[in-house]
Formats: C-alpha cells, sequence, structure tokens
C-alpha cells in the first residue's frame, strides 16, 4: 500500500488554520452580540441649542431655521477706503544719501518711515507734506508723499 502523502507537520499547520478561522469567528459573532446591546449607540453625544455635550436627542421642535447664503466663510469683505486716507504731516528726518527718512503725522504725532522711492516731490527735513500709507514688512511705510 502507499503511504499518506500527509506528514505530522502539515496536520499540525491544518490543525492551527482551523483553530484560527474558528477563534476568529468566534470574536466577530461576540462583537456582533456586543453591538446589538447598544455598543455604538451608547457613545453617541449630542449638542444642545446653548453648545454643551448631552446624551439625550435634540428637541426638533426648538430647531432654528438658518439662512445659508448669509453665512460668510473667510474673511468679510472691506469697504472701499475713501479719498480721506490722504494725510498731512511734517518731515522729521530724511536722509538723502541713504533715500530714507520719518514723516510725523500732524494730529497724533504718530512717525511713519518713507523712502525715496515713495516719493512724488523732493522733500527736506521741517517740509509740511501730504502722504498716503500702505502696509509695509515693519509696519506702516508713507507713500505718494507731496509737498504743500
Amino acid at each position: 500500500m502507499a503511504k499518506s502523502q500527509q506528514s505530522f507537520n502539515k496536520k499540525e499547520k491544518e490543525k492551527k488554520r482551523l483553530k484560527k478561522r474558528k477563534d476568529k469567528q468566534a470574536r466577530k459573532e461576540e462583537r456582533k452580540a456586543s453591538n446589538a446591546e447598544g455598543g455604538a449607540d451608547s457613545m453617541i453625544a449630542y449638542v444642545d441649542e446653548h453648545g454643551n455635550l448631552t446624551d439625550t436627542p435634540p428637541d426638533l421642535s426648538k430647531k432654528k431655521k438658518i439662512d445659508a447664503s448669509k453665512i460668510e466663510l473667510g474673511v468679510p469683505k472691506r469697504e472701499q477706503e475713501s479719498e480721506d486716507t490722504v494725510r498731512t504731516g511734517r518731515v522729521a528726518f530724511f536722509n538723502h544719501s541713504k533715500g530714507y527718512g520719518f514723516i510725523n503725522e500732524q494730529g497724533t504725532q504718530e512717525k511713519f518711515f518713507v523712502h525715496v522711492n515713495g516719493l512724488i516731490d523732493e522733500i527736506d527735513e521741517g517740509d509740511k507734506v501730504s502722504f498716503e500709507l500702505e502696509r509695509g514688512l515693519k509696519g506702516m511705510n508713507a507713500i505718494q508723499v507731496k509737498k504743500i
């Protein structure tokens, strides 16, 4: 007679494979049974009308209707700046060789940086000037600077 083709090792591996399959099926059945008892449903949380978390569902009669077209996403649009952005002031310091200086605004005495590229007219220290402001890397810069 012919000898069996299965060795002891093959039989043991097959037994282990069948045992793993049975264990996996048992765990699957156990999960199904625990979910049926309220597993995921017991973990649900609701937010009430005051923004607090609660375990009871909200009352639908208190639900508010919100117009989605009025919701703004991002930064609100700025209104167009009017012509009153032109300011006046006096040149406190200006270095012609380096091409920069500072202007003190009339009224607030706030100092603003001015570069030679932002000049319309030639200016010197003590001159009264009109200017506009622009945000620079290190603060507000005076641009469109004209002598008055």
